[in-house]
C-alpha cells in the first residue's frame, strides 16, 4: 500500500507562484510512476505533468508548459510542482497520483494511477 500526501497549495494572484510537494510512503521503495492531476469544479480531472520512473521520462501538459516544472527527489521519495506564473485558470484542487513502474511512457489518464492524494486546493485570483 501507497499513502500520498499532498502540500503546498494556496491563494495567491495571477502571476504569483506555488510550489506543490507530493511525500510518498509505503511498501515498494521509490520505483513508482508518479504524476499530477487537477480537477476545477464541474471539470473533469486532467493531467498536468508526470514521471516515467523507468525511463526517466517527464512530461508537462501544453496548457501549463513553459510555466509549470515537475521534480523529484527519489531519495525522500518527494515530488514537487513549481508553479509561475499562475493564471487564474489554473485554479483547481490538484492531485499527486502513484503506480508501480513499469512503462517507458508518461502515463496521462487518470484511469493508470492506483494511488492517489487527497488534494490540495490552488485558487489564484485575477
Amino acid at each position: 500500500q501507497v499513502q500520498l500526501v499532498e502540500s503546498g497549495g494556496g491563494s495567491v494572484q495571477a502571476g504569483g507562484s506555488l510550489r506543490l510537494s507530493c511525500a510518498a510512503s509505503g511498501s515498494g521503495g521509490s520505483s513508482f510512476d508518479m504524476a499530477w492531476f487537477r480537477q476545477a469544479p464541474g471539470k473533469e480531472r486532467e493531467f498536468v505533468s508526470g514521471f516515467s520512473w523507468t525511463s526517466g521520462r517527464a512530461e508537462v501538459a501544453d496548457s501549463v508548459k513553459g510555466r509549470f516544472t515537475i521534480s523529484r527527489d527519489n531519495g525522500k521519495n518527494t515530488m514537487f510542482l513549481e508553479m509561475n506564473p499562475l493564471k487564474p485558470e489554473d485554479t483547481a484542487r490538484y492531485y499527486c497520483a502513484a503506480d508501480r513502474s513499469g512503462r517507458s511512457w508518461v502515463r496521462r489518464t487518470q484511469y493508470e494511477y492506483r494511488y492517489w492524494g487527497q488534494g490540495t486546493q490552488v485558487t489564484v485570483s485575477s
